[in-house]
């Protein structure tokens, strides 16, 4: 995809507290290099080359794509400006930088300067790379049993690279790793319900990628990656995107009783492909052909970091069930556990139990098992007393098969935090599990929400960040930390991160919680047309939250009679449900009502309570000697 814009390479232009190097596409806000994609860059460009002038928007898509490129060009350029306007930190209603024109165009309002580009960072651009190229689909098949291996025959290679790039390749994120992407495994089965299968090869590269050295490489966690599944964007872009130095992308396919995976490693830099492999295997003996992956790994290892690190790679165990019907319902557990919703979590636990009927020794079974009851609870799509004890016996029995399993730490630590209310248990489980799996995207999360729950927040801030980069286009993760940002009382960084989240998906209901740190400002009308746009996307009681909204803005009339409107049971999960009405009690001066349903929840073991000492709506309740003994109980008071 060739950019037609035609700036001069050599420019660099400031305007308000940005500073844009064109010929590195980079943008940096008080120096600080901010994440751009690349199609927003193009925009801003676009925008830049003729400041206060209209650009149309027939003008814009046909500067952005050429004619024989195929693209719904109205959707795409509304997602680039959206994009764009979040980085910014802009608005199409209070607009700084760019205005929307009705019926015409965009225009780039604010003053620009041009600089010397002596006065600012360059980077290399990263230029167009060749399209993804399709394979053509093969022969379904359901010997899924070789997959177990797949993984490792492409780790020598891979490890074989970074560790003797490593000298030579000066790394940027994360401190002083190299950061690389494995881009989801194309399923050329034909196949589509053996999505799952390709996926699991995705899941498996990234997992054993990142045990490989994760001091000195790391690895984008699966959320982000799937986000170009099926895509149809250049493994370029892809690069720049995620903020990666390599991508390793690839496919399935099956014949007969043949499996064919390919596989080539790209660096960023200067799309060079370090190595592009072709694997054609006969599905013999699983056990001969582990045997051979390892030596061979081990091997590598040993060539590319020297005698010291044999032992390591050789005693690696790659785990495996007895049974290959086990690890195939394994696979499908994940892959509805992944889909993150009432529906899947269900499957997603049959599937997990029907593995541990085939394998009852199959730990990594009883940690996707823990994972669900866990989450369904957190997310109170099980009442917390049904799901929690069954997450802790499924992790328990995980790990007393294999202790080295970092789901599993992170599920208990979930378990001591909001069922226990056991701080020193939950610490001690995440810092286990980022011990064992410093990769792992979700204990960093859960942990930097842990942390925020007791006030330590710049431990919190520096654990969410450690997630971010790990996982760059989490919404969940992104909006975790807003809510961190909210919990410490930082409201126009928490309202911006919240704004980034939504300006990437408007539906994303959590990132709707921008209602809280707008009423903390003062911000009662954005409040207010937030309630509805809530409802909208998850079915938030929006009758609490405008009696919330009201009470808070002091409208007491108007809070009542929203608040009347308000049907218990109706709406959202039963602790988010219970939070908008004790937030509703408090607005409208209903303490003691307020204080019982605070009670009410801790004999329920709710999540509620662990927000008690950092929650700003609490703030009224702060002076009196009940709460204080709440918070006493729930092992959050002052130590």
């Amino acid at each position: 995809m060739a950019e037609k814009t035609e700036l001069s390479a050599t420019r660099v232009l400031r305007f308000g507290v940005f500073q844009v190097n064109l010929a590195a596409r980079e943008l940096r806000k008080h120096g600080v290099r901010m994440r751009l994609p690349a199609q927003p860059f193009r925009v801003l460009s676009i925008l830049l080359d003729r400041p206060g002038q209209i650009v149309s928007r027939d003008e814009m898509c046909d500067k952005l794509w050429d004619s024989d490129t195929f693209v719904d060009y109205e959707r795409s350029l509304n997602s680039a400006v959206r994009k764009l306007r979040a980085v910014l930190g802009d608005s199409q209603e209070s607009p700084r930088y760019i205005e929307t024109v009705p019926r015409l165009g965009y225009r780039f309002i604010a003053p620009i300067e041009e600089i010397s580009s002596a006065q600012t960072p360059v980077t290399a651009a990263l230029e167009p790379a060749p399209t993804r190229a399709a394979v053509a689909v093969g022969h379904r098949g359901r010997n899924w049993f070789l997959f177990l291996g797949i993984p490792a025959v492409l780790l020598p290679l891979v490890a074989g690279y970074f560790m003797f790039s490593r000298a030579r390749v000066r790394p940027q994120p994360l401190g002083e790793r190299l950061m690389l992407a494995v881009l989801p495994f194309e399923n050329l089965t034909g196949d589509a319900a053996q999505d799952y299968l390709s996926d699991g090869l995705t899941e498996e590269m990234i997992a054993q990628l990142g045990h490989l050295d994760p001091e000195h490489l790391g690895v984008i966690a699966r959320t982000s990656v799937m986000h170009y599944k099926r895509t149809t964007e250049q493994v370029a872009q892809i690069g720049h995107e995620l903020g990666v130095q390599y991508v390793l992308e690839g496919s399935l396919r099956r014949e007969a009783d043949r499996v064919r995976i390919t596989a080539q490693l790209v660096q960023m830099k200067d799309q060079t492909h370090i190595w592009s492999r072709q694997y054609d295997r006969e599905l013999k003996s699983l056990l001969a052909l582990q045997g051979e992956i390892a030596q061979e790994t081990a091997d590598e290892i040993q060539l590319t970091l020297g005698r010291s690190h044999k032992a390591w790679a050789a005693d690696r165990k790659l785990a495996s069930p007895s049974s290959y019907q086990a690890y195939d319902l394994y696979l499908k557990g994940r892959y509805f556990w992944n889909k993150r919703t009432k529906e899947g979590f269900q499957q997603a636990a049959e599937y997990f139990q029907q593995s541990i009927v085939t394998d009852p020794n199959y730990a990594r079974a009883y940690a996707g098992l823990a994972d669900t009851f866990a989450l369904m609870s957190s997310w109170s799509f099980m009442p917390q007393t049904e799901a929690m004890p069954k997450a802790r016996a499924a992790a328990l029995r995980g790990l007393q098969l294999d202790d080295s399993l970092a789901e599993a730490h992170t599920s208990l630590a979930l378990i001591a935090e909001n069922y226990d209310y056991d701080w020193q248990t939950a610490e001690k489980e995440y810092r286990r599990a980022i011990q064992l799996d410093p990769q792992y995207a979700t204990a960093h999360q859960w942990y930097a929400e842990c942390l925020s729950f007791e006030g330590r927040f710049p431990e919190a801030l520096e654990e969410s960040e450690q997630a971010r980069q790990l996982d760059p286009l989490s919404l969940i993760i992104a909006t975790d930390h807003a809510v961190i940002l909210y919990f410490a009382r930082q409201y126009d960084r928490a309202i911006e991160q919240f704004r980034t989240v939504l300006a990437m998906e408007p539906n994303f209901g959590r990132a709707h919680m921008v209602v809280y740190p707008y009423v903390e400002k003062g911000m009662f009308p954005e409040a207010l047309a937030e309630t509805a746009k809530w409802r909208r996307s998850d079915g938030s009681p929006e009758w609490q939250l405008q009696a919330y909204v009201y009470g808070r803005w002091g409208k007491p009339q108007q809070a009542e009679r929203a608040l009347a409107q308000w049907k218990p049971g109706s709406g959202a999960g039963l602790a988010h449900a219970m939070f908008l009405a004790l937030q509703a009690y408090i607005a409208t001066g209903r303490k003691d009502e307020a204080l019982a349903l605070i009670e009410k929840s801790y004999r329920e073991h709710s999540n509620l309570v662990t927000t008690l000492k950092v929650e700003p709506a609490l703030d009224p309740l702060r002076g009196d000697p009940r709460f204080q003994e709440l918070l006493r109980r729930a092992g959050l008071a002052e130590r």
